[in-house]
């Protein structure tokens, strides 16, 4: 099975069969650095191998359509909730770079906290199915093949059902993973002991499967009161899950630490950010750095998000990052975009390759004032860590409120998290094991009494799942509601029938966005939006977006609502596709048949602004390609356009009409058309129209051989005149 570029993946075939599927690899895959490289005409110091079949950035078309890939992971977080949904969202994202795909489940596994009844020495059972990460697994391996880079798929290992949920990962070949002992107690107030002891379990298994972890610490930041006042203890946080996880046997290139900047603007973020992401590398020196923005500060403004995910990429450059990862620029909006997911990929993307080499280029300057705020963030760290132990250890700090305090270290403002040694979610339920414990499995962590003669512990039972993946007992979905045929079923018909609706969040949810300008207050503009919206024939509208341009003036509003029609493609009348030759076909043409034009905005329309891009080298027009451009100004009558043409015997008039109240655009061209007939010259010239509200197909209703609307570029006009001059046999 394979995927073919020009069709859409189908779910129906990577259901079939995946009982029997198997992943084809395990374990985490860092991307090959090239010292350097040359990618068209460009070196580039900090890339890695190009993609097979990938989308290049939209300014891309100006470089040759390139596309290099950063060295560093880029990471997309897809959490539509339904499998089938985020399968088709990370096709998308990997053709534009990702290959960390993050995924939370359905039933959200990271947040599992309760112990199933009947069960208190552990979990029977997760509320997740293979089939959700099996179907995942078995649709990137296809997706690798196509875009020609291994994906790391990744998902969540913390709860009370941590070693239940690695060992399924594990076994289904997810690539990496988060577990942070920390995050359990802090922020699910599981119980410490059992937390630790789960995380132990966790990442044997995480690291038997050589598998990625990255870790909570960044959660202090997000929840402490002040961010940026909590930087010491995140580096103890580190610290205390980096040694944890070295004694428990993961290599420490598997192990990452999830770093956030802690501040956004307005506040000064370079000045505090900086010296942040140094000290940790400083400190860290030999494990991963994922960075990551802070979701703390996101609200529903995208240019906002955009702007900090830039800065934030910028600390990536002049500092480092194995994994680069990326939010959303509608996280603030709790609207599961996924086009923004792609933004978001694509903003790390043209981030990471604008900064190529910046470390050769500019030098930090560390015996000055950021050097004196690495060295102070690292002596409060070990400071922290000092008070820790002789608090009684982390247990016992965690008990008397040491974290998410948002006091700089040494100071505390007491609104840290406190939490109870003998409370929490599993407390009691860690049962000593007997002397003769024996558990037939791979990858055990802790006392394992194995009989003599038996050197691996599956051994016995001829093997574990982790070493024979045909011993898994496969389950399918368990909800005979929800679950993913019956999902498929709803929407079958109008995939048989091929009919479009558009969409977000599922497949043909038939949600769209719309953002409108009200020259109203901020209340009344959020309410005369709605309502707007619905008068429009939106469903279920919400306002997802309003920003202030002046309390008095007006307000920005963005709605977004549901479509209750669906299109059929094979009712659309489609012109056919503009030919477009190559900018060497049409320097070459032109060099041979020397030809002028003339060119001029007519009637009483003073734009010129669309027709100037169309016609002078500077903007690309199609001056640069040899064309002989006589512009005649704005305000032209249309009588005086082709008048100057016969006097300067141009083969082509390019027309320019932006106005169009009353039909006076189509009134123009007609004129256009009917003054050349009266001339004699009609036949002898290509006229052409172009302005915002022109089509082709209303300037060859008006007599003229083609018209051109917004996004109309040089070359598109130039393929035009050599296409007709072609046609029309001329010297």
């Amino acid at each position: 099975m394979s995927l073919k570029v020009d069709e859409k993946l189908d779910i129906a075939s990577i259901l079939t069969d995946l009982e029997h599927y198997h992943p084809r690899r395990k374990g985490w895959t860092w991307r090959k650095s090239a010292k350097s490289e040359q990618v068209g005409q460009f070196i580039y110091r900090q890339v890695t191998e190009p993609l097979k079949n990938s989308c290049p950035l939209p300014a891309a078309k100006y470089f040759g359509n390139i596309d290099p890939q950063p060295d560093c992971v880029i990471t997309t977080e897809i959490a539509s909730g339904r499998f089938e949904d985020d399968i088709r969202r990370m096709r998308m994202a990997a053709w534009h770079g990702a290959d960390h795909i993050m995924v939370i489940r359905t039933a959200g596994q990271s947040h599992f906290d309760g112990l199933i009844e009947g069960t208190p020495e552990g979990v029977g059972g997760v509320p997740i199915t293979r089939k959700q990460l099996r179907a995942t697994r078995k649709a990137l391996d296809l997706i690798e093949d196509e875009v020609g880079r291994p994906i790391n798929f990744h998902s969540y290992v913390s709860g009370v059902a941590g070693p239940e949920v690695a060992v399924l990962l594990s076994e289904e070949g997810v690539n990496g993973a988060h577990q942070d002992p920390q995050y359990n107690v802090l922020y699910r107030n599981v119980n410490m002991y059992r937390s630790f002891v789960d995380a132990a379990v966790a990442k044997k298994i995480l690291a038997a499967g050589g598998m990625a972890q990255i870790d909570g610490a960044h959660n202090a930041n997000a929840t402490a009161r002040e961010a940026w006042k909590v930087m010491p203890e995140l580096m103890v946080q580190h610290a205390i899950n980096c040694q944890y996880s070295v004694m428990v046997g993961m290599p420490k290139d598997k192990i990452c630490l999830s770093t956030v900047p802690p501040t956004a603007p307005p506040a000064p973020c370079v000045s505090l950010d900086l010296p942040y992401a140094v000290a940790l590398r400083q400190l860290f020196e030999g494990f991963r750095f994922r960075a990551q923005m802070n979701t703390k500060y996101m609200e529903s403004c995208t240019r906002e998000v955009t702007v900090t995910h830039v800065l934030n990429t910028l600390l990536s450059r002049l500092t480092s990052a194995d994994i680069q990862s990326t939010i959303t620029p509608d996280e603030g909006r709790n609207v599961p975009w996924h086009y923004n997911n792609i933004h978001g990929v694509n903003t790390a993307k043209q981030a990471l390759l604008g900064l190529d080499n910046i470390k050769e280029l500019v030098s930090l300057r560390l015996d000055g004032e950021l050097g004196s705020k690495v060295r102070d963030l690292k002596e409060r760290a070990c400071l922290f860590m000092e008070e820790i132990i002789s608090a009684g250890g982390y247990f016992a700090a965690v008990s008397q409120g040491f974290f998410v305090d948002s006091g700089m270290y040494p100071e505390r403002n007491g609104d840290g998290i406190a939490r109870q040694m003998n409370g929490g979610v599993g407390v009691g339920t860690i049962v000593p094991r007997d002397d003769d414990y024996m558990a037939p499995v791979c990858n055990h962590f802790g006392y394992n009494a194995l009989p003599k003669g038996i050197d691996k512990a599956c051994d016995p039972i001829a093997g574990c799942t982790s070493c024979k993946p045909d011993k898994i007992v496969w389950i399918d979905e368990l909800d005979p509601e929800d679950n993913v045929h019956r999902r498929l079923a709803e929407c079958e018909q109008e995939r048989k029938q091929g009919l479009l609706r558009p969409e977000v969040q599922w497949q043909g949810d038939g949600i769209v966005c719309m953002t409108m300008f009200l020259p109203a207050a901020e209340r009344i503009a959020e309410f005369a939006a709605k309502n707007i919206a619905e008068r429009m024939g939106f469903e279920d509208v919400e306002v997802i977006h309003k920003q202030v341009m002046h309390p008095a003036e007006g307000t920005l509003v963005e709605v977004k609502g549901k479509l209750p029609f669906a299109i059929d493609p094979r009712e659309l009348v489609i012109p056919e596709a503009a030919q477009t030759f190559s900018e060497d076909t049409i320097r070459e043409y032109v060099a041979e048949h020397k030809f002028k034009i003339v060119a001029a905005t007519v009637g009483e329309d003073e734009h010129s602004v669309g027709l100037r891009e169309i016609l002078d080298i500077k903007h690309g027009g199609i001056e640069r390609f040899g064309i002989e451009c006589h512009y005649l100004g704005t305000s032209v009558p249309v009588e005086k356009l082709a008048d100057a043409a016969i006097e300067l015997g141009a083969q082509a008039i390019l027309a320019s009409t932006v106005i169009s109240h009353a039909d006076i655009h189509r009134i123009n061209m007609r004129r256009l058309h009917q003054y050349c007939r009266e001339k004699g010259i009609r036949d002898k010239l290509v006229v052409v129209c172009g302005g915002t509200q022109v089509t082709n197909e209303i300037a060859v209703e008006e007599g003229l051989d083609a018209g051109f609307g917004r996004g109309t570029k040089g070359i598109h006009v130039a393929s035009l005149l050599v296409k007709r001059y072609k046609e029309l046999g001329w010297n």
